[in-house]
């Protein structure tokens, strides 16, 4: 009798975790079309509704069309019903991302706070974090957590920075935030952030290289769905793929590290001036000089294509900070030299361009406690 007991309850669950993550999946149903596509019971579909509307999770709002009959009622998962929060830790500012159950950030912000490895910069990220909050009228029985997406290679445990040459953050510990952030926390390398934020944005990738053209060049490997971190946490640092060895000083101490070509640093220190100045000026201007500089650019950035696609077969990500600047005659030129250069074709519909820019980073933390919220219904 118990153990019927028991089986009942957990097929209650099961189904209740069913039609959420339908409604989850379609964004907008019914729940005639709820019966049909998980062919569930009438009364079993509408018992789920009700506990769910109960609990909050889901609302209806609106009806569809007629199509003859009754109207059918709109039901949604109400999307705002928890939110994540993104850090995005760079070496002269940090960003502030509020992001909802469909991983859409609904609030950003910049705060132009050097990174020290004090405990007065941990104090005051985590009192703007309570002030975002608070501006933003967010319960905070809302927020599911806080996760922190810093340059820098992050231990295993993801309790600490292993590795964090370009901001001097080797001693950052989860613990410096978690220890004055009243809410869950997590640290996480920002490449590898930023590739989250492109499974997300891309259910079917199934593998990719992720150019991540911030400040600083990340880069970040996915194989299987799965974003790769390898055996000490460096897998996708194509920031150090040396292109020149009689190139440019990198901060690691190497020569032509495609760092010191592709990174938006290298970019502006070329044009001696920010990409928000420059690049208007190239669209516009018949400046050769400036067209030179952003040629040569597109030729180191295409010459890594080239050669990483050799190694793993798959789509090419340009994302981060510079990504939204690429035009179609940027994308049709990389293509050209890829393909000029390379025996096997690259395709344009492989070149995948991300569309958050610099906060694409805190975007990409934000979405793990997102995706383990969505996982804990079923």
């Amino acid at each position: 009798m118990k153990e019927k007991g028991v089986t009942t309850i957990t097929l209650k669950k099961i189904n209740k975790g069913k039609v959420f993550q339908y409604i989850y999946r379609e964004k907008i149903t019914s729940k005639l079309q709820i019966v049909q596509d998980l062919q569930m019971g009438l009364s079993t579909v509408s018992q789920n509704l009700n506990e769910l509307e109960q609990e909050g999770l889901i609302e209806r709002n609106g009806f569809f069309e007629s199509t003859g009959g009754r109207k059918a009622q709109m039901i949604q998962i109400v999307s705002d019903l928890k939110l994540s929060i993104g850090i995005g830790i760079l070496k002269d500012m940090f960003h502030l991302v509020a992001v909802n159950l469909y991983g859409d950030a609904i609030c950003m912000d910049t705060f132009p706070i050097a990174y020290s490895n004090t405990e007065e910069y941990y104090t005051k990220v985590a009192q703007t974090v309570e002030e975002f909050i608070e501006i933003n009228h967010y319960d905070k029985e809302k927020i599911l957590g806080i996760s922190i997406a810093t340059q820098g290679i992050i231990s295993p445990d993801g309790s600490a920075v292993t590795y964090g040459a370009i901001m001097g953050n080797t001693e950052m510990k989860l613990s410096d935030f978690a220890s004055r952030i009243p809410y869950p926390c997590r640290l996480e390398h920002d490449s590898k952030a930023a590739a989250y934020l492109e499974l997300w944005n891309h259910a079917s990738l199934d593998s990719a290289v992720v150019f991540l053209l911030n400040p600083n060049l990340g880069g970040a490997i996915i194989t299987n769905h799965c974003v790769q971190h390898g055996m000490t946490m460096h897998s996708g640092t194509i920031e150090h793929t040396c292109v020149n060895p009689g190139g440019p000083l990198c901060y690691c101490g190497n020569r032509g590290c495609l760092e010191t070509y592709c990174s938006a640093n290298a970019l502006e220190s070329a044009v001696n001036m920010p990409a928000k100045e420059f690049f208007p000026l190239l669209r516009t201007d018949e400046n050769n000089t400036l067209r030179q500089i952003w040629k040569d650019y597109l030729d180191h950035l295409a010459f890594a294509i080239k050669n990483l696609n050799m190694i793993i077969d798959s789509p090419v990500i340009i994302s981060g900070y510079l990504a939204p600047y690429f035009t179609e005659e940027d994308l049709e030129y990389l293509l050209e030299l890829v393909n000029n250069a390379s025996p096997f074709s690259f395709d344009k519909e492989q070149l995948i361009v991300g569309t958050h820019g610099q906060y694409t980073p805190a975007i990409g933390a934000a979405l793990f406690y997102v995706e383990r919220f969505i996982e804990s219904i079923s």
